[in-house]
């Protein structure tokens, strides 16, 4: 009633005065009406389509909004992400798949003192009850989204995962170790001896050498060789490549130790017991080593987990051959490497100075609404009915102590759903509470008991990092030293990296090379980049002691 009576006692002064107000009202309301237009930068696969993604679509209508998502593929991703902002024309909000690339803690600090990055804490405040909620769950959450300052200019990935903490496994062919007759290995020299056996003991049974005892990949996942064979001599991160003993900030790869680790990689690669292609090949070409068509050829492959190498869906031939290996003992070591709750610091999720207020709101709205269970199943897994089911009567959670809320709906993976969903991109906010109220069939070996089989494996992992390390995913550093640090680490790691995998190859001497390659660590301010660290470790330190 107060509606009509207002438009008709606007129409009469508009009769008088020959003005169309109703009509001017009608404009107004079509306006309020009218989607909010938000440019994304994001990055997506190539079996993905944000534009007529099913999950991006639910999201335009649930919060009224309407992406201009400018997308890039994996390759590349982040020299793409670099151009895109120091071009000038970058867009609302920065949406990211952290695994393949996301903004550094240096890059956090330095875009949101330019005041490119908006600070979320208002918004987070009026307009994002789950995030507030779940910063005050978990302390540490909140820890690893505020800068130094006290702002939070964007939010990382927050995964409280199991065997994502522990991600430099090694997965060995249980089946042939049994035709031949061989234990699990508990040594690093053990396992040489598994390795010449898978090389020259046809295991496959097809009177061809063509067995490979071990390969991994170049990417992220736990798929690099050396971190996992380098940690039964010295810790190896394979991030920060330092260590901490009684409080002191050292860096691990040019100590004596490290050297004798590349001496024992190197006699492995030298006897064929490592695939040439472990230093140089992608994910691609990995699982194509691993589900090779024909007879089964790898031995053995680092990983966070086997289905990276080897299928494990429905109908898989080869995905139960595949075991976990403990850390291995070496000479000095059995470490295993750490990440605490599988985050990864920096940020994943950014809104920039370019976004309207309005865009601010509806994109905290939406990141909040990815802070919820089922906002994470969708952007995590994908449609409901389709992809992922609410549970059965009888089934159990991964954690059997809490009630199953959501259960996934196994398919082939040659008939899997990958446009209805975000996949890593909508990996916001998994607490263990989320993660654990999965169903997950006891038989660990069916592809609905996957996760059930890696919280059972990872716990041969757990309690094997040192006691002191450098905790990465909670030590800022300084702003003041957060670009130099940044710089150093990158020039520093490749460095590594690629001696590293020289020495192994034999381009590089251990004997001949190694004072020199000590020198060139010095040279690009390994002491300095080991200085910067001990302070922020210092700093982290200091306030851990008084919680």
């Amino acid at each position: 009633m107060f509606a009509r009576s207002a438009c008709t006692a606007i129409s009469l002064c508009a009769i008088l005065f020959a003005l169309p107000a109703c009509d001017h009202m009608k404009q107004q309301d079509k306006s309020a009406a009218k989607p909010i237009r938000i440019s994304i930068f994001a990055q997506q696969d190539s079996d993905q389509n944000l534009k007529t993604n099913d999950f991006s679509l639910s999201l335009e209508q649930k919060f009224n909004v309407s992406f201009d998502w400018r997308t890039i593929r994996y390759e590349g991703a982040k020299e793409k992400r670099q151009i895109s902002l120091a071009s000038g024309n970058y867009p609302d909000a920065y949406i990211l798949t952290s695994y393949i690339d996301q903004f550094t803690q240096a890059d956090v600090l330095r875009y949101g003192k330019q005041g490119i990055f908006y600070p979320l804490n208002d918004l987070i405040d009026q307009y994002a009850p789950n995030i507030k909620a779940a910063f005050d769950r978990e302390p540490g959450l909140r820890a690893l989204n505020t800068a130094p300052d006290g702002n939070i200019y964007g939010l990382a990935a927050f995964s409280d995962c199991f065997h994502c903490s522990y991600p430099y496994k090694l997965w060995l062919n249980e089946k042939w170790l049994k035709k031949l007759h061989l234990d699990m290995p508990k040594t690093t020299e053990d396992l040489r001896e598994v390795l010449r056996a898978f090389k020259n003991g046809d295991p496959n049974g097809n009177g061809l050498a063509d067995e490979v005892p071990l390969s991994g990949s170049t990417e992220d996942f736990g798929v690099r060789v050396l971190p996992y064979l380098m940690n039964g001599f010295v810790y190896d991160d394979d991030r920060t490549y330092v260590e901490v003993a009684n409080g002191k900030v050292s860096l691990a790869a040019d100590k004596p130790e490290w050297r004798e680790g590349l001496k024992y990689v190197k006699s492995l690669y030298d006897e064929g017991l490592i695939d040439v292609g472990a230093f140089t090949q992608n994910a691609d070409a990995y699982k194509q080593l691993g589900e090779n068509a024909g007879a089964q050829i790898l031995g053995s492959g680092t990983a966070m987990h086997p289905a990276i190498f080897v299928d494990t869906g429905l109908g898989n031939e080869r995905g139960s051959d595949y075991v976990a290996v403990p850390p291995l003992q070496g000479p000095h070591a059995s470490y295993a490497v750490y990440y605490q709750s599988g985050s990864t610091p920096g940020a994943k999720f950014a809104i920039t100075d370019k976004a309207s207020p309005q865009a601010r709101i509806a994109l905290i709205r939406i990141a909040d609404y990815l802070y919820t269970p089922e906002g994470q199943a969708g952007a995590e897994i994908g449609k409901e009915g389709l992809d992922w089911r609410r549970p059965l009567d009888g089934e159990q959670a991964l954690d059997p102590n809490i009630p199953a809320k959501f259960a996934s709906i196994v398919v082939k993976e040659s008939e899997a759903h990958h446009n209805t969903r975000w996949s890593g991109m909508g990996h916001f906010y998994m607490p263990k509470s989320y993660r654990n109220s999965w169903v997950q069939d006891m038989d660990i070996y069916s592809p609905a008991g996957y996760e059930r089989r890696l919280y059972q494996a990872t716990e041969l992992y757990a309690g094997h990092e040192p006691k002191e390390f450098f905790p990465i995913w909670s030590v800022w550093i300084d702003s003041s030293n957060a670009d130099e640090e940044s710089l150093l680490q990158s020039n520093i790691k490749h460095e590594i990296d690629e001696s590293a995998m020289a020495f192994i190859t034999g381009q590089l001497d251990l004997d001949k090379d190694w004072s020199a390659y000590v020198k060139g660590l010095n040279a690009l301010g390994s002491n300095r980049y080991v200085t910067i660290l001990q302070q922020a470790y210092n700093k982290w330190l200091a306030q851990e002691n008084t919680k």
